[in-house]
């Protein structure tokens, strides 16, 4: 059985452009976006690196440790971060796992033969600070992400959390959220004393400030 959302991120010990981890370890206390990709010196692996280096300071202030990984080993990764860092204009300083062995691949089945049989996909895990994975995403690999996606659904899955609601289709952040059904229409007025729409009545939105 593979991986779904509610169970805790594999750990795994492995080293990494800055140095040996503790996935656990490295990661406790914080959100963490976890993205694969299929190999060092291409060309939409070399976007994708440089766009998670510039948001960098939104990743940040979401709480969040990006963290990459290819089956490539650690010298191959401090080359192609100096590619990436002179084509994409940026300062790659997150980790990029170097997992020659293909272990985590296999750990977190990033590898999917009908793709290729030795690199991995370009597969996202959001993992939340008690290492529970929160979601995940599989994108083909002649796919770039969509990272405006990416920081959006952190954002609402944080939003979710701290509030208890839901978010709704193309939720943005300052956008109307969902009250759940299973919150009673007295239970949400003591809860959100700043008022709710009831469209429906399992249907109720409000708003709230992250």
């Amino acid at each position: 059985m593979g991986l779904r959302i509610g169970d805790i991120a594999p750990n795994f010990k492995i080293d990494t452009t800055k140095g040996e981890i503790d996935f656990h370890e490295w990661s406790k206390g914080s959100w963490v976006f976890f993205f694969s990709h299929p190999a060092d010196y291409t060309p939409v692996c070399t976007t994708e690196m440089g766009r998670t280096s510039q948001l960098a300071g939104e990743f940040e202030k979401r709480g969040v440790k990006p963290l990459g990984l290819s089956t490539d080993t650690v010298e191959e990764h401090l080359g192609w971060i100096n590619d990436v860092n002179e084509t994409q204009n940026t300062n790659l300083q997150f980790p990029i796992v170097a997992d020659k062995d293909k272990k985590v691949a296999a750990l977190y089945e990033m590898i999917h033969p009908g793709e290729s049989e030795t690199a991995a996909v370009r597969s996202v895990f959001i993992i939340d600070p008690n290492h529970k994975i929160r979601l995940t995403m599989t994108y083909p690999m002649a796919v770039g992400r969509n990272f405006t996606e990416i920081l959006r659904v952190i954002d609402a899955l944080q939003t979710g959390d701290q509030f208890g609601v839901a978010c709704p289709a193309d939720w943005q952040v300052g956008g109307d959220v969902i009250i759940p059904p299973s919150v009673s229409n007295e239970a949400a007025e003591k809860k959100f004393p700043q008022g709710f729409k009831t469209v429906k009545p399992y249907l109720r939105y409000t708003s709230v400030n992250k």
